[in-house]
């Protein structure tokens, strides 16, 4: 019986995981009014409150986005060089 729990135990840890995504893009505009980051391929993603938003964060700069649950939670902005 242990060990199935700590197989189940497992297996919920790695799904968890498994439903984090990043997303890379170049920004095309951010609207620091109401967070929002649209990148040159056309996705938005509305940034919540309690998310820093990096101060160097601008239209041409690399960005990477971690999302969890399909886009439904992100949970931080990283930004990269100017392209």
């Amino acid at each position: 019986m242990r060990k199935l729990m700590l197989a189940a135990s497992a297996l919920a840890l790695m799904s968890g995981a498994a439903l984090a995504t990043e997303v890379h893009g170049v920004v095309a505009k951010f609207n620091p009014a109401v967070r929002v980051i649209t990148l040159t391929n056309g996705e938005s993603y509305t940034i919540p409150r309690d998310v820093a938003i990096p101060p160097q964060l601008a239209a041409g700069k690399r960005v990477a986005i971690d999302e969890h649950d399909n886009g439904a939670k992100i949970d931080s902005v990283l930004v990269g060089s100017a392209t």
